[in-house]
């Protein structure tokens, strides 16, 4: 018997509401009431790799979410691979704080350490991006999408999938350059991904023209 993709969206959801929660709680523990020897100014200052490794982070949980949320629109049955894909892409997801909280901690440290944790946190958002694109590649191979779904929309969101850890491998080249000038990639790479492209919910705009 086959099942449709309610329950697997369902627990997707929950498992990156937790995740933002992860993050929202390590937020409070930098918050400049744990300094209580430095005046706040001096404490948000000095606090500022958390906060701006909290704000990439979000961003980039965020732009996974979206993609997860705009390609289970397709998906209309799920077999057990594909569950067992999008588990393993939920375990890098889940991941995603940790190396946050490492990179963050270390990114004013020994240019080893800087390059040790950034490879920690490149390797855990392309461990994402692998078996999200696997997810799609298997459910097109398996017939698992809607029926009605344009060949041509399947194969823009394959190429646009893909084109994803190439980018967080070009922002994880530039630590050897400059750790900030990673992070700040992160960010342009995030922004860059609130593009509407093939795929996305269209705006209301589109809607009142149909």
């Amino acid at each position: 018997m086959n099942r449709d993709a309610s329950r697997v969206e369902t627990f997707s959801d929950g498992v990156f509401a937790v995740v933002v929660t992860v993050m929202a709680v390590e937020l409070l523990q930098n918050g400049p009431a744990r300094a209580t020897s430095e005046e706040v100014p001096d404490a948000l200052l000095n606090a500022w790799p958390s906060y701006l490794a909290y704000v990439i982070t979000f961003g980039i949980a965020g732009q996974i979410w979206l993609g997860h949320h705009n390609m289970w629109r397709y998906v209309v049955r799920v077999d057990q691979p594909l569950l067992v894909f999008n588990l393993l892409q939920l375990l890098f997801v889940a991941t995603i704080p940790f190396t946050a909280d490492l990179l963050a901690d270390n990114l004013r440290a020994a240019p080893t350490e800087q390059r040790l944790t950034a490879a920690l946190y490149v390797g855990t958002v392309l461990g994402e991006a692998l078996f999200f694109n696997l997810s799609w590649w298997w459910a097109r191979r398996r017939r698992l999408l809607h029926p009605d779904l344009d060949p041509r929309l399947a194969r823009a969101v394959s190429r646009r999938l893909l084109l994803r850890p190439v980018l967080y491998l070009v922002a994880f080249a530039a630590v050897f350059i400059e750790p900030i000038l990673s992070l700040v990639l992160y960010l342009v790479l995030v922004g860059l991904s609130l593009i509407r492209r093939p795929g996305d919910l269209p705006s209301s705009a589109v809607w009142e023209r149909r």
